[in-house]
């Protein structure tokens, strides 16, 4: 009797901590998804541990990481395993790449990050072709350097990307001409849908190209078709309340080839949106 509720308590223990570790995952919806850390960033710049466990409460174990809150890399680390967190990627600002990519891959290792990108390359506005490329040769020189130590580079498409170039974008330009065995983007599908681009359209057109995603909805009624790259935070909103098709870009998202997926919410009500974007997406079907 003992050994058989024993049994009953160890499989309740296992089914508990499996739903736990897939949080924001469901039917259709398989994951893996975790949190942006910049989304806790009001209270990470005051108590990073806090923020950390705020994290872990979601029921997330997966986070992309920016910056390390002035730790040294190691030290960070230590204290994401010591909340139950796992970092597989992080953002990184565009001057280091540019002036000490070798520095930069080395702080990603130490913290132990399979992905190291950037959210942002520096430009007068607006952003041209000359921009572009120098964008193009300064991952290409990144994603070899990290290619040696096993991590891939990454950029993290921000919307000023979509001016027109030639018979399509920049977009096109950096995707094309940047070595897809050493540098991968990162959807951020608000930072698409906001200039006025389809998130399922460039997932078809560059599979296997968009490795990572960064879940955010935008507003319904704000307009789209702005190229600044720039947009108040308070239109971030939780999943499937605002203007896009999750249930198509998830789906095409699968058959493009996403590894990884992460909620990124940048809006002052983060920690009561986020659980519900964490429902969404474990209710959504496609």
């Amino acid at each position: 009797m003992n050994c058989s509720f024993g049994l009953l308590v160890l499989t309740w223990l296992l089914v508990s901590n499996a739903h736990a570790a897939d949080s924001g995952t469901g039917a259709s919806f398989k994951g893996p998804v975790g949190l942006q850390l910049y989304s806790l960033r009001g209270i990470a710049t005051q108590n990073p541990p806090k923020a950390l466990k705020q994290a872990k409460d979601f029921g997330l174990t997966l986070v992309e990481t920016a910056g390390t809150y002035t730790l040294p890399p190691a030290k960070f680390k230590a204290l994401l395993e010591l909340h139950g967190l796992k970092p597989i990627s992080g953002h990184f600002p565009y001057d280091r790449w540019k002036t000490e990519p070798e520095k930069v891959i080395a702080e990603a290792k130490a913290i132990g990050l399979q992905y190291a990108g950037c959210a942002w390359i520096n430009h007068k506005a607006p952003f041209d072709e000359a921009a572009a490329r120098d964008a193009i040769a300064t991952f290409n020189k990144a994603g070899e350097i990290g290619a040696q130590h096993g991590i891939k580079v990454f950029y993290h498409a921000h919307g000023f990307e979509f001016h027109p170039h030639g018979d399509g974008t920049l977009m096109d330009l950096l995707i094309k001409e940047t070595n897809p065995k050493h540098v991968s983007f990162q959807m951020d599908v608000l930072w698409v849908v906001f200039p006025g681009q389809d998130p399922v359209h460039w997932l078809k057109k560059y599979p296997g190209r968009w490795e990572l995603m960064h879940l955010k909805d935008l507003k319904k009624g704000v307009k789209t078709g702005d190229l600044s790259g720039k947009t108040d935070v308070t239109n971030d909103v939780p999943l499937g309340t605002g203007q896009m098709n999750w249930p198509a870009i998830l789906k095409a998202a699968q058959e493009s080839g996403v590894k990884y997926y992460f909620i990124e919410d940048e809006s002052p009500t983060v920690v009561e949106q986020v659980p519900q974007t964490l429902k969404y997406l474990e209710q959504v079907r496609f």
